[in-house]
Parts: C-alpha cells; sequence; structure tokens
C-alpha cells in the first residue's frame, strides 16, 4: 500500500508544468503538485553600466527611489500588457527556473493568464515569451476566466457568473457562462491609476513628492472606497516640492478617498456599463448570484459596499482575492478539456 501511494504521487513529484499570472504589479507561479511556489513584484533593476540584470523581483522592489544613476529599475508590464519585452523575457526566464529549481534543465507546459483585451500582437509577445523559456506548450488563458475557477464560481455551467478583477494595471470585467465569456470588458484603471492617484494628490494638496512605495503603503493602510467606521490616519514621509527638503504630513482616510475618487468613479462606471450590456437571462443569474471580486484591488477597504450600493447586487470578495487567478491557472494544468475550452490561443 505504501509503495502504491508513492507510485500515485510520481507525477505531482516530478511535474513541470506551471501556471503564471503575468500581473503588472506581482507575478505568480503555480506548480502542479506544489501550489503556489513564487509571489514576487513584477520588476527588473538593469545595471546600464555592466549591461546586465542586477535583481529581479522583490529585490528589486526594494531598490525602488533608491538606486544610484546606474541602476535602473523596469516595469517590464504597463496597463496590463508587456511594455519592455527584454525586461519580460528576462525577469519571465528568473521566476521559471527559480520555480523549478532543479528541474530548470525541463520543458515545462505553461498556461499563462492574460487580460481579455490585449491585442493579437501583445497575444503574440506572451506567447513568445513563453517559449523563450523553453517550455513545451504555451497557453493563454483570459484572466477574468482563470479568477472565476480560481475562486470557484461554476463556469462551466448554463447560468450567469460576473467576476471583477481588479489588478494593477487593468480592471477586467467578465460575465462568464458554459465556459465561455459572454460579455468582456478591460479597463486599464487598477491598482497602478490609483497610486498616481494617490502621488498626484500629495503634491498638489501638500506639496509633497512621494514615491511609488509609498503610495502603495498609503493605499494598503488607511485607503477605502466608502467612509470608515472609525476615522484613520497616518503619518507620510516624502520631498517638499517647493523646499526641496524631506517633510511628515499626517493625511487621513478622508484625503485618500479623495484622492482615489477619480479612479473609483471609472471602475464603478465600467461595471454599470457591462451590467447593461448583459442578456437579460443572465442578468437575473446575476441578481442571484450576486458578483465576485477578484485581484489586489479588490482588497480596498469598502470597495464591496461601494459596488453593492451603485448597482443594487450582491457583491463578495474572493477568498483569495491575490492569487484567484494563478489558482484557476493552475487548475486547468489538470483539466485539459476546461483548458481547451477556455484557452485564448
Amino acid at each position: 500500500m505504501l509503495w502504491r501511494g508513492v507510485i500515485m504521487h510520481l507525477p505531482a513529484m516530478f511535474s513541470t508544468d506551471l501556471a503564471i499570472d503575468l500581473g503588472t504589479a506581482n507575478t505568480c507561479v503555480f506548480v502542479q503538485g506544489r501550489g503556489i511556489v513564487l509571489n514576487e513584484p513584477s520588476i527588473v533593476a538593469f545595471n546600464t553600466v555592466r549591461g546586465q540584470v542586477e535583481a529581479v523581483g522583490q529585490e528589486a522592489h526594494e531598490m525602488l527611489g533608491r538606486t544610484p544613476p546606474n541602476i535602473r529599475p523596469v516595469r517590464p508590464l504597463r496597463d496590463g500588457v508587456i511594455a519592455d519585452f527584454d525586461a519580460t523575457e528576462k525577469m519571465l526566464v528568473h521566476f521559471v527556473r527559480k520555480a523549478m529549481g532543479r528541474a530548470a534543465w525541463k520543458r515545462p507546459r505553461l498556461v499563462i493568464g492574460v487580460p481579455s483585451e490585449i491585442t493579437e500582437v501583445e497575444r503574440r509577445a506572451v506567447r513568445d515569451s513563453g517559449f523563450r523559456v523553453k517550455a513545451s506548450e504555451v497557453h493563454l488563458v483570459d484572466e477574468p476566466m482563470a479568477a472565476a475557477i480560481g475562486a470557484g464560481l461554476p463556469v462551466t455551467e448554463a447560468a450567469g457568473n460576473m467576476v471583477i478583477d481588479i489588478g494593477g494595471g487593468t480592471t477586467d470585467i467578465a460575465v462568464i457562462s458554459m465556459a465561455g465569456t459572454v460579455y468582456g470588458r478591460s479597463l486599464r484603471v487598477a491598482g497602478d491609476a490609483m497610486d498616481d492617484a494617490i502621488m498626484t494628490y500629495m503634491r498638489k494638496t501638500f506639496s509633497l513628492h512621494i514615491g511609488e512605495r509609498t503610495a502603495q503603503q498609503i493605499k494598503f493602510e488607511i485607503g477605502s472606497a466608502m467612509p470608515l467606521d472609525e476615522p484613520m490616519q497616518m503619518d507620510v514621509k516624502g520631498r517638499h516640492v517647493a523646499e526641496g527638503v524631506p517633510r511628515i504630513v499626517t493625511v487621513n482616510d478622508c484625503d485618500i478617498r479623495a484622492a482615489l475618487a477619480e479612479p473609483l468613479r471609472q471602475i464603478v462606471q465600467a461595471v454599470r456599463e457591462s451590467l447593461e450590456r448583459v442578456p437579460p437571462e443572465l442578468s437575473a443569474d446575476i441578481y442571484d448570484r450576486g458578483v465576485v471580486l477578484t485581484g489586489g484591488g479588490a482588497l480596498l477597504r469598502n470597495l464591496d459596499r461601494r459596488l453593492h450600493d451603485e448597482t443594487g447586487l450582491p457583491v463578495l470578495v474572493a477568498e483569495n482575492p491575490l492569487t484567484s487567478v494563478v489558482l484557476g491557472a493552475g487548475m486547468m494544468l489538470t483539466d485539459f478539456a476546461l483548458l481547451r475550452k477556455v484557452s485564448a490561443n
């Protein structure tokens, strides 16, 4: 019996198949039989003097805003698509090798989540990057579909399931039925736009220059989509615009809601417009089942309440919103029939 159990687990032990959520903010890698093995920022730091990669992922993220002139941190993906092909390829190679460890010499099968409205040129660029890391097969899956599967929605049923995936570069909205996307929209306003809005607000309102990392920290700590039950505030360090010297200012949750007002308005408007375009029968299903939020943006305080108030629909946050896409893509590594149905190749 012991040997039988060992033999049954051999395929999982030696599997090299990977699922990847190639996100604007973070890249997650799922290895079949092992689960999520990597979740790091999508950043590459180049040494421009030596012409080589200095750091990738978390190590490169720690360098943001603190590098000498010869070290250039790069975000290879902007607005959910590849902006720097060379940096994307180097980042993907690094993450795949790190995830595979001693099995790095093998040719893995890749399932990669991509925004639903990227162009065919962008789609080909993602696929080519996958083959350049020596993959034997590369399958592309729309991120909303992968997120819905990862969130546990019954996507193969003949009923409407609505998912809103708010990532770093894009907000993907999809209505799914029978393993197909009945309606899909990709809005290039998401977590990065929120960070930019906070940086702009701090500069205009408090005459304080802050960086991306500080803006993200503010969003995570006191950001919200609706008033909080208990007010929150935090001290923010930056550089004074006019004086050019370090300063500390105190901001509260009201300030940050004001900063986030425009990107949140655009996301809410896109959701309302999407609901207007859904077939009536599926609208009834969505009313009964509700809307599921995934992605890092789903963690913004009271966003689910804001969407509920704006649409009148039940709004639920997925159990693992940050990893829903990669978990869904990972599930398809062992479900070939489902992969064939939803593959965006």
